[in-house]
């Protein structure tokens, strides 16, 4: 056996073994920086990796939409009992919150989304989606079993937790705001800081990816009725047409972004529906237009907003109609634009480059998707990153809220392990942090 192989045996023994000293003292910098690895070790073992991939797949099977993931939260209990973890439930409807540690403070919390999206699956495999027209074409089955597996290896190293690391397995990710609604049934009591993952199907396994600052954007949601007065196509001069006016709506709302938005303050507006009429030779009474707009920060989004609505109700004016508009539904709501905690950046990268090298860790561009991890972030601070999850077998990649979805399962070890070693690392110093204010508070009395 090798001099290092030694070290290493005596370091994993001393770490894990002497669990009276690791209690009363706070883990050295060395030490920290070798529990990434360990982690990842322990979460590849073949009874670990292939529990964590059953349970995807179970959750695959059976997809439920937000608010609706019933099986998907007992399941979670069920894996939560057996490890004898305490959890909250239900909170949010379906959510689920599980405690690890002291029982005591800090507490950091690490997230995972459980819902699935509208779609019929079109990968055919063992583990097709059993519910027709439902599907995890985003990867929330694999971010639930990634948290599980977090859960698994704090379960195993507690005595680590300087502190109390929560579990969030949120509902309704998918539209429907089940951050928002995780907020307001009181899941970040006491919660110092936030972690959330995504699966990455443009990055290999080995990489994660993020950056300090603005990642996603924040997004809102319009949907105008335009009404004007129907009739024949052959005498106009009789009508007043809501296609034109709908038309002039979408012209200028482009102008939005290309003349009055500042080039450097990058901002989206799109119309996805343009509705209206059933023959080509009649005017109908009313459009329906409906789309989404996008920036990277709050101020510019509420602006936004403001615009749409006096361009839409100007421009029908102008053109004899009438327009209403709503911006909010009840599965459409505003999501604020996810803004990264730069100290939290900063961990993520000595924890990610401690497991994956420093080669591993790409800062990547910001990105117009939504997340509703954002409304976490208004509160308190928190991270969002993605994990490399990339199927190399596929010729041609495919993308999130795809029916061919498909991601690669041997990424789960990385997550469970990325999530248990940043709560660990967090609390850590958070420990440390409080106990140098404590002993200078000390020091001046």
């Amino acid at each position: 056996m090798s001099c290092s192989k030694v070290i290493l045996l005596t370091f994993t023994s001393f770490l894990f073994f002497s669990k009276p000293l690791f209690s009363e003292l706070s883990l050295s910098s060395e030490a920290l920086s070798e529990i990434p690895k360990i982690f990842l070790n322990f979460a590849k073992k073949d009874e670990i990796f292939d529990w964590m991939v059953g349970i995807r797949r179970k959750i695959h099977e059976n997809p439920e939409l937000g608010y609706q993931e019933f099986e998907t939260s007992k399941l979670i209990r069920e894996e939560l009992d057996k490890m004898g973890i305490p959890y909250k439930h239900p909170v949010a409807v379906t959510g689920v919150l599980g405690y690890i540690g002291s029982g005591k403070p800090p507490f950091v919390a690490i997230r995972a989304d459980m819902d699935a999206l509208s779609l019929q699956e079109m990968v055919e495999w063992d583990h097709k989606s059993k519910n027709p027209g439902k599907m995890h074409a985003c990867g929330h089955d694999a971010h639930v079993a990634m948290l599980l597996g977090a859960a698994k290896i704090l379960q195993e190293h507690r005595d680590l937790l300087k502190g109390t690391a929560v579990l969030f397995f949120q509902p309704a990710e998918e539209g429907g705001g089940g951050a928002k609604k995780m907020i307001e049934a009181g899941a970040l009591e006491n919660i110092e800081a936030i972690f959330g993952i995504h699966s990455s199907l443009s990055l290999p396994l080995g990489e994660a990816s993020s950056r300090s600052g603005p990642i996603l954007g924040g997004s809102g949601f319009f949907e105008a009725v335009i009404s004007g007065k129907g009739g024949h196509a052959a005498i106009p001069q009789h009508s007043i047409d809501p296609i034109v006016a709908a038309s002039s709506v979408v012209v200028s709302l482009q102008h939005l972004v290309s003349r009055e938005a500042d080039p450097l303050d990058s901002q989206v507006v799109t119309v996805g529906k343009f509705q209206g009429g059933d023959a080509f030779n009649v005017i109908p009474d009313s459009v329906t237009i409906a789309g989404t707009f996008r920036t990277f920060s709050s101020e510019s989004l509420l602006q936004l907003k403001q615009r749409i609505k006096e361009v839409i109700t100007g421009q029908a004016a102008v053109q004899r109609c009438n327009a209403t508009i709503k911006f909010e539904t009840k599965d459409q709501i505003f999501f604020p634009p996810t803004v990264n905690n730069d100290d939290l950046h900063k961990l993520f990268q000595g924890v990610a480059g401690d497991m994956l090298g420093h080669g591993g860790v790409k800062d990547m561009q910001p990105l117009m998707g939504s997340e509703d991890f954002s409304f976490y972030q208004e509160m308190i601070p928190g991270y969002f990153f993605f994990l490399g999850m990339k199927d190399e077998t596929l010729e041609q990649p495919v993308s999130p809220h795809s029916p061919y979805f498909r991601l690669n399962e041997g990424g789960l070890p990385f997550g469970a392990a990325l999530h248990a070693s940043l709560a660990v690392r967090y609390l850590s110093e958070s420990r440390m942090t409080s106990r140098v204010y404590n002993e200078d508070q000390h020091d001046e009395l």
